[in-house]
């Protein structure tokens, strides 16, 4: 039995496919974003706030960290109906995807901050800088910089990632190529067309974050 391909039938459909493409862009963003605020909120906490919110943050980190993704967004999207709180396909990948990278991306800010000389802090203070003050502009920066690529592989693994949010019909780029190999039964030709997508969406995001690079944490040059 010989096997041809045909992308004809994928090729067809490349408009449903653009727009999953579109959709997990929005939703990995939108989670990069969101989960980035809650990373340097949680980190403070570990770092700086007080024993009851460190071991809140440290109990939320150790929850995430050590159960699966899919079973995150099964919780959210099946299980939290049972407590009144119904959330659309969207809405519910997108908490699972801010509360899964927020925990991770947590740990990863906090050892950057923990990497600061207790030096630049005593600097901060005899200048005259408030606490929040010397967080912001001589400790998260710096510590930023220094976690950045592996901050940066975090938030491309999270957009690979948001294809497990497929089972919850939330429409992105895997739940509507399953959706076009089911009725096409072209599998390997969807599927081949669907991973040649998420390549260039990682080396999008890979590009605009070293743009970002350069232009956030780039060290002023000497004159």
């Amino acid at each position: 039995m010989e096997f041809e391909l045909n992308f004809a039938p994928v090729f067809a459909s490349y408009e449903l496919l653009l727009q999953g493409a579109w959709m997990t862009i929005q939703l990995s963003a939108s989670a990069m974003a969101i989960g980035l605020v809650l990373a340097v909120l949680g980190a403070w906490a570990k770092t700086s706030g007080p024993n009851f919110l460190r071991g809140v943050v440290s109990g939320y980190v150790e929850i995430i960290r050590n159960t699966p993704f899919l079973v995150q967004i099964f919780f959210i999207y099946f299980g939290l109906p049972s407590l009144g709180l119904k959330l659309d396909p969207y809405s519910a990948a997108l908490l699972a995807m801010v509360i899964n990278v927020g925990a991770y991306a947590t740990e990863i800010i906090r050892a950057g901050i923990e990497s600061i000389h207790k030096g630049q802090l005593e600097a901060g203070y005899a200048l005259g800088l408030k606490p929040r003050q010397n967080f912001r502009y001589v400790v998260l920066k710096p510590a930023l910089r220094t976690v950045y690529p592996a901050l940066t592989s975090q938030f491309i693994f999270l957009m690979l990632t948001s294809s497990v949010v497929s089972v919850i019909s939330a429409g992105d780029l895997t739940a509507v190529g399953s959706t076009i190999g089911s009725q096409t039964f072209a599998s390997f030709e969807v599927y081949f067309v669907i991973t040649a997508m998420y390549f260039v969406m990682s080396i999008g995001f890979s590009s605009l974050f070293s743009v970002i690079e350069r232009a956030a944490f780039r060290y002023p040059s000497n004159r």
